[in-house]
């Protein structure tokens, strides 16, 4: 009979996965396109058996143009053998092919280590990744307004103030640049000077059309322009830093996962770094690279890709591991019409609370960990 456990006697781990789907209560317009839903997989690690048994949940939830396709994330966890070692599971997913999938992979493994030592996943993030400080016990969020026309751009943004958010980012790019201004000139109206705005272009703009998107958006007084340009256009994104409208910074996302952090830094290219751990291949890449970034001088920003919640409470636990973290745009469950579970960090007054633990969130998923 061949022994199946790695060496060092650690048991192997069973790997399932089931298929879900998810709509969103109203498409979330980007320059990329309409958002109308979300198919991901629930990921669930077991390791021991009968009582002794640690379950780690995950979620692998693609979202192509930032990660691989749902049927090339399937193939990669179809592809996992049970029962499987911990280096033969992580071996067999690749994050620069496969993100989603070896986000949801790690994660569920992450998940079930914090668990069995008693630990909330952003402390024993925060560790391993060798932050000195220890973990917030909330982090600050944007509201995030899709592409919709000024007077609807305006009351999305008005209702997110009242509700205590003082960050906004809105969703730009898809129509011409006097259409973006004409909102976010509206927003701006309708939420005065204190609350902080950021515009999203998810790399819509060539050069000439940044540059002049800009320049009348500077009047404004931006954060920053998320990814005013495509992902591999670092040379254009440095150029754009500090020359567009009144100095406008400068933040990349698709950048990061296209071309990594270490070139997005050594061209200069940003102010800000918008991270996904879902596109990024998982939580601890993710902290990994934040912590990169702010070594560079760079901001990280934590957000998901519209995720469902296993995965919005993990990259709470990554935003949570970095000190002093800025405004994230994890706050997107509202988006979402029904979720797989109920969530354990809602915001309120514009932060989301990190769940006490152990693990992701203690018995909160607990029916998810069974299904």
């Amino acid at each position: 009979m061949t022994d199946d456990r790695p060496r060092g006697g650690t048991p192997p781990l069973a790997v399932r996965h089931r298929p879900f789907e998810l709509v969103l209560t109203r498409p979330l317009g980007t320059a990329r396109g309409e958002i109308r839903n979300r198919e991901g997989f629930v990921i669930a690690v077991e390791r021991g058996t009968g009582d002794c048994a640690t379950v780690g949940l995950g979620e692998a939830t693609p979202l192509p143009g930032w990660t691989e396709s749902r049927e090339a994330c399937a193939a990669a966890l179809d592809g996992l053998s049970t029962p499987a070692s911990d280096e033969a599971v992580n071996d067999a997913l690749d994050a620069e092919t496969t993100p989603a999938a070896r986000h949801g992979v790690s994660l569920a493994l992450a998940d079930a280590a914090a668990r069995g030592s008693g630990e909330r996943l952003s402390d024993r993030l925060a560790v391993e990744a060798g932050v000195d400080a220890a973990p917030a016990d909330a982090v600050p969020v944007n509201a995030t307004v899709g592409d919709v026309d000024p007077a609807e751009t305006a009351a999305e943004a008005e209702r997110a103030a009242d509700d205590g958010f003082d960050c906004l980012k809105l969703k730009v790019g898809a129509r011409g640049v006097e259409g973006d201004v004409e909102r976010v000139r509206a927003v701006r109206e309708a939420v005065g000077d204190s609350v902080a705005l950021r515009v999203d272009a998810n790399g819509a703009w060539d050069r000439a059309t940044a540059r002049r998107a800009l320049d009348a958006l500077g009047a404004f007084d931006l954060a920053y322009a998320e990814q005013p340009l495509p992902a591999d256009d670092l040379e254009g994104l440095a150029a754009l830093r500090g020359a567009g409208g009144a100095g406008v910074p400068i933040a990349v996302d698709e950048s990061v996962a296209a071309r990594g952090i270490d070139a997005v830094v050594e061209a200069g290219a940003a102010d800000a770094a918008v991270l996904k751990p879902m596109a990024l291949g998982g939580p601890d890449r993710a902290l990994a690279t934040a912590l990169r970034a702010r070594s560079a001088g760079v901001d990280p920003v934590v957000t998901t890709t519209v995720d469902a919640v296993v995965a919005r409470t993990a990259a709470v636990h990554v935003a949570a591991a970095i000190p002093d973290v800025s405004p994230c745009g994890l706050a997107t469950g509202p988006l979402l019409d029904g979720d797989l579970a109920p969530d354990p960090c809602p915001v309120a007054g514009g932060r989301m609370p990190v769940p006490s633990g152990p693990g992701l969130a203690g018995d909160a998923f607990d029916e998810l960990r069974r299904s």
